[in-house]
């Protein structure tokens, strides 16, 4: 449940205070670790010719020491290990071994220019770190092995990667990153296979030594990781989200998003949330020390999401000790409340679909714009919309996997197979919601284009052959409905608005099938400059802007703009009013929560065993979509009001944060109460019989 992560630099063995981490570990009640152990340096006596000690070593085994004093302890430990450089004794004896860029030179390491970059796909992972993992287990039996950078630096050219692409593929090693050319499509392919045929090696040779042991890798995300999620998911027995902290456009959501992400394929297995205690930015500050706030809330929000933290701390001998107490704190009150958190299932009803297909094949270089960009938009109006919801993977559409979620929401999700297509319409049949944009399904799973939307039928619209991108001056007039003389749910909240900016993209489209009058007609792009010319000429074009329908038991709603980028991109509330509504609408159902009161807040409603939560993690904060927290904002009361799962008999309601039971009112299955008002977070507490 709570984790520690020790990472030693070369010259910690015999430098650093080794009872001081052992008594930190005791009092932090962490129950597992991972320390460093070898690869690029070993911290214990290696025998295998080129793994290089620590020159600090001497006779001594700093891993094995510390690694004995956790497992008195009764710690889990997990070795770690670094196999992304190595030095120049590994470059004498084995040239070829080392990472090769485009013009054919032997790269080497950018911040350490004495060391070079290793070849992943090669013999220095495959066969110089199968030994060293076989080491380490050998000698220890540490309960795992996690290695960091183990995929690669980038794209390498060195003899091993021509003659096994060649021999997987028939072609030269592709020189351009446009996902359509057919040897970039075959690398993307081949680089996964040779991949994951590393990780497997690495736990079959682990399990053979230690069958309870094994191998995980520092590998997973969401729609931009380049390494296929579903697969991830079957072979990781756990899995750690690296995602240490904020850097630029980053709002503290982003440690729940990631461990959604993971959910999403690894199901209810453990994952444990990395998070620095020192800036993660590009300037790789290693030493330093974040805000304390500003770890509270990035790990509050991991938690609410279902991560069990895991502190990195690089280097032990701890220059700047500020974080220390913070992170005490932090692990203190969650193994005081050890048994709420041992999540079970999720209650959300909603689910938020990535697809790295999509972003693979379909975004290629554009792929954080055109993929990832529209998710965190929808992602953020979900958050303003205090929506529970949870991550789906676009290649687990089956109906087991879709049978908790009412809603799907489908995020410019471009690239859908026929199968896909198919899963989806079964959904909404079924009786389920689907609310999609922009050019979702538009092509087939390896990005190639389609003549009409995959999922034509279910949006009620066909594509015309034309996008437009980059529009100025457009908008979306509001339509009321001519048979009520109303305006349609979707526009709650906009009644007096007449009309609101566009999305910046759009295709063009025509209906296709039944759907009620539209909501929403564009407004084409018009004149914004000379001043005198800024208005709307006669005549233009009304085309719907959006489709919105009952089709079979279930409901869909269709934007053609990139409505959810769009927002991302300048933030509108009136975009985000719509996104929240369409959700809503199509949803159909009570929401499993509903808070309300000032402020931002992430929410989340979990089952365990014996009992469920509600967890409200206080966002608000002027600095939210950045990174510095300069301290927590606190807000005022929140009603809210939350649905028990069936049968289950309420025996106490209490806030594990304040501490104290509260009063609350039940009818049927539906608890009210108020929160009087949250610092950073608040977790409601429901016991049942």
């Amino acid at each position: 449940m709570r984790w520690a992560q020790l990472a030693f630099v070369a010259d910690d063995p015999g430098n650093y205070d080794q009872a001081f981490w052992l008594d930190y570990f005791r009092r932090v009640h962490a129950d597992a670790a991972c320390l460093s152990a070898g690869g690029v340096v070993a911290f214990y006596p290696t025998e295998i010719p080129l793994h290089y000690r620590s020159p600090w070593l001497g006779n001594r085994d700093t891993f094995g020491d510390l690694m004995a004093g956790c497992r008195k302890m009764q710690m889990n430990i997990v070795a770690r290990t670094d196999s992304h450089a190595c030095h120049q004794d590994v470059y004498d004896a084995h040239p070829d071994w080392i990472m090769v860029d485009a013009s054919g030179n032997r790269r080497r390491h950018p911040s350490d220019p004495s060391l070079w970059l290793t070849c992943a796909l090669g013999p220095y992972n495959f066969d110089f770190m199968t030994s060293v993992h076989e080491e380490i287990m050998q000698k220890y039996r540490p309960d795992g092995i996690f290695t960091n950078r183990w995929a690669g630096s980038g794209m390498c050219y060195c003899e091993h990667c021509v003659k096994n692409f060649h021999d997987f593929s028939g072609l030269s090693l592709p020189r351009t990153r446009d996902p359509q050319d057919p040897a970039r499509k075959q690398y993307i392919q081949w680089r996964q296979k040779q991949l994951f045929d590393l990780w497997r090696l690495w736990n079959e040779k682990i399990r053979a030594i230690h069958p309870d042991a094994s191998y995980i890798a520092n590998a997973g995300g969401g729609a931009l990781s380049d390494l296929d999620m579903k697969t991830i998911g079957e072979l990781a027995p756990t899995l750690f989200a690296d995602r240490q902290s904020r850097n630029g456009l980053m709002p503290p959501w982003t440690n729940g998003k990631n461990g959604k992400e993971y959910r999403a394929t690894l199901g209810q297995k453990a994952i444990a949330g990395l998070f620095s205690v020192g800036f993660e930015d590009s300037h790789r500050w290693k030493d330093s020390v974040l805000n304390g706030d500003e770890i509270r809330m990035w790990v509050a929000d991991g938690m609410a999401q279902g991560l069990r933290p895991w502190f990195t701390k690089f280097n032990a001998k701890p220059i700047d000790r500020r974080w220390l107490p913070v992170v005490e704190e932090i692990y203190q009150w969650q193994y005081a409340n050890e048994a709420y958190l041992r999540n079970i299932r999720p209650l959300a009803r909603v689910g938020l679909v990535y697809s790295q297909q999509s972003a693979w094949y379909y975004g290629g270089e554009e792929a954080h714009e055109k993929i990832e960009d529209p998710g965190l938009g929808y992602y953020q109006a979900l958050i303003e919309g205090r929506v529970p919801f949870e991550m789906v993977h676009d290649r687990l559409l089956d109906e087991e996997h879709l049978a908790q979620y009412k809603t799907l929401i489908l995020p410019n999700i471009a690239a859908l197979s026929d199968e896909q297509c198919r899963q989806l319409q079964a959904f909404v049949e079924r009786g389920g919601g689907v609310v999609a944009t922009y050019e979702t399904s538009l092509y087939d799973e390896w990005g190639v284009r389609r003549k009409d939307f995959g999922l034509a039928g279910l949006f009620g619209a066909s594509w015309t052959g034309k996008v437009q991108q980059k529009m100025l001056n457009s908008y979306l007039m509001l339509e009321k409905d001519p048979a009520t003389n109303g305006y349609h749910p979707l526009l709650r909240g906009l009644e007096d608005a007449t009309r609101i900016i566009n999305a910046v993209n759009q295709v063009d489209v025509t209906a296709a099938g039944e759907s009620v009058a539209p909501p929403l007609r564009i407004v084409p792009t018009y004149p914004d400059l000379p001043m005198e010319y800024v208005f709307v000429p006669a005549g233009g074009s009304r085309d719907p802007g959006v489709f919105v329908r009952q089709a079979g038991r279930g409901r869909v709603v269709y934007f053609p703009g990139d409505i959810d980028r769009t927002f991302w991109e300048v933030l509108d509330t009136d975009h985000g009013t719509l996104l929240r509504n369409a959700v809503e609408w199509v949803t159909n159902e009570a929401a499993p929560l509903t808070v309300e009161g000032r402020g931002m807040l992430d929410v989340a409603v979990w089952e365990q065993k014996d009992s469920m939560t509600v967890h409200l993690v206080n966002l608000t904060n002027p600095m939210m979509m950045k990174g510095p927290v300069r301290e927590i904002l606190p807000i005022s009361g929140q009603k809210v009001s939350f649905r028990t799962p069936q049968a289950r008999r309420v025996k106490r309601v209490h806030l594990l944060v304040a501490g104290k039971e509260i009063a609350y009112r039940r009818e049927n299955d539906r608890i009210s109460l108020e929160v009087p008002s949250i610092d950073l977070n608040e977790v409601i507490a429901v016991d049942f019989a």
